[in-house]
This record gives structure tokens, C-alpha cells and sequence, in this order.
């Protein structure tokens, strides 16, 4: 089998965009792990596969798996990947773009070399996240024991679950050791993504994140919204806060409660190409 796709990134969080409208494509666990592995493939934090959509009122099926096979429920970097790609690939000619998630329905605007994305409202609590509160009470922040320590951390859904702590500086965070003990940790029952959040000013704050099945990446557009969203509610942050990853800037938008957050941000092709299944 030829499989056609196009490699993609958003600020450094890279993809691989399978059109499964037009070929036939099965999303095998073995296959994708192939896809993504960066020595014997073509190599990828995730994959992002279109397809047509389950019910008429939107315009596709957006499904999007990790670089170990795994899928995942949302990923604000390959939504706008993901609208790019369409629309280049002359799949639809609209502006405004409905699509379906494992997460739930967004909304996708091209903004000439943008793209922003409606993610939605957050989700803040703690068992539909899903995270075990000991008292299942809805809060800002939750004590959390990793590594013989406690520390305080945001638990926030944006379609797929963020654990967000607020360090210091992100150059000398704990990303390597922590990020993967608290992505398996036991109160997290599907895992999470951890954010490492520093605020620069009302308006900025830098990021890392050790993302689920992914391990660290250079961007991550769902936990950036996640931190942005965290930060607020901590009361140090505005409605406008320009995020700054690793790979480059997000600017993230939430009025809060009861609003969605959006993300703006570019989405850039890096090339075409087949490959042998």
C-alpha cells in the first residue's frame, strides 16, 4: 500500500496529516508507531488523520494519535495543522471549519496566515477531567505527593487532561523526572499531559510540557491553553496572554466562566511525500 501525507508542524510540535477522505487508510497501532518513529519512519509527535465526518452539521472527523499509537482526545497545535491541511489540499473551500474530536466538537478559523481555534470551555472537574480529588471538590489547585514531595497543581481538561504547577523559571524545572511520574500518576486515570508554568507578567508566561505518550515536546497547544486557564483562575493573569514554548508563541484568549478559550496561532507545511506500508 502507498500512503500519501504531509509533514507539518505548529511552532515545533510536529505532525503527520493522512487524508483518509479521498485514500483508504486503517489506523493500526503498529503502523502509526512506524509512521512516527524518527529513525526507521518519517517521524512525529502525533499523527492526525481526516476523515469524514460522523454527523452532517460539521465538515470532518479530526482523529489524532501519539508517537507510541495511542489515541488521544484533542490537540489545539494539529487543529490548526489540521484546517491548514484541508483547505490546501482543496478538501473544502470554507473559512469557518466544523470538526469532530474524540474530545468533543471545535471550530476552526483561518485567519490569512493564522489559524484560531475555538477549543471550547474548560473542564474543572476533577472526575470528568478525569482526576481523583480526595474530596471531590471542585478546586483552583489540588496537593499533589510525587517523588516523596507535595506539590500544588492545576487539573484542567481541554478535551484531553492537563496537569498545570507553576515553577519559578522553566529552564531549571523538573521536566525530565517529574513529567513522566506525574503522566502516570494514579489519580490520573487516562494519564496526563504536565505543564511547567512560569508567569513572566499579566500578559505572558513561558511553558513546558511532557506531553502523554509523547514525552516532551516543543509546543503544545492544548496545555497551553490549560496553563493559561490555570493561571487565570489564580488570579495572575488577563484575558489576553501571549504563551512562549520552546518552539515559539501562542496567544491564548478566555474571558472566563463560561466562555471558551481560543487559541491563535500559525501552522506551517514542511513537506509532501509517500511512503511504503
Amino acid at each position: 500500500m502507498i500512503l500519501k501525507f504531509s509533514k507539518m508542524h505548529g511552532i515545533g510540535n510536529d505532525f503527520i496529516v493522512i487524508d483518509a477522505v479521498s485514500q483508504r487508510f486503517h489506523a493500526d497501532p503498529v503502523q502509526l508507531k512506524y509512521l512516527a518513529d524518527r529513525h526507521f519512519g518519517i517521524g512525529c509527535d502525533q499523527i492526525l488523520i481526516v476523515e469524514p465526518p460522523k454527523f452532517p452539521q460539521n465538515d470532518f472527523r479530526y482523529r489524532i494519535f501519539n508517537a507510541d499509537g495511542g489515541e488521544v482526545e484533542n490537540c489545539g497545535n494539529g487543529a490548526r495543522c489540521f484546517a491548514r491541511f484541508v483547505r490546501d489540499q482543496g478538501l473544502i473551500g470554507k473559512d469557518i471549519i466544523k470538526v469532530e474530536t474524540a474530545g468533543g466538537d471545535i471550530v476552526l478559523h483561518l485567519e490569512g496566515s493564522n489559524v484560531r481555534v475555538d477549543m471550547g470551555q474548560p473542564i474543572l472537574m476533577p472526575e470528568k477531567v478525569p482526576f481523583t480529588a480526595y474530596d471531590n471538590q471542585q478546586k483552583v489547585t489540588y496537593p499533589l505527593a510525587v517523588d516523596g514531595d507535595v506539590i500544588d497543581v492545576g487539573v484542567i481538561s481541554m478535551g484531553n487532561p492537563h496537569c498545570v504547577q507553576q515553577v519559578e523559571n522553566v529552564d531549571t524545572a523538573a521536566v525530565e523526572t517529574l513529567g513522566p511520574l506525574i503522566e502516570a500518576h494514579e489519580q490520573f486515570a487516562n494519564k496526563v499531559n504536565v505543564g511547567f508554568m512560569q508567569v513572566v507578567s499579566r500578559q505572558q508566561i513561558r511553558l513546558r510540557v511532557f506531553e502523554r505518550g509523547a514525552g516532551e515536546t516543543l509546543a503544545c497547544g492544548t496545555g497551553a491553553c490549560a496553563a493559561v486557564v490555570h493561571g487565570i483562575q489564580l488570579g495572575l493573569l488577563d484575558a489576553n496572554v501571549s504563551v512562549s514554548l520552546p518552539g515559539g508563541s501562542l496567544d491564548i484568549e478566555w474571558q472566563g466562566a463560561g466562555s471558551s478559550v481560543h487559541l491563535i496561532g500559525p501552522a506551517e507545511l514542511v513537506f509532501e511525500g509517500k511512503i511504503r506500508l
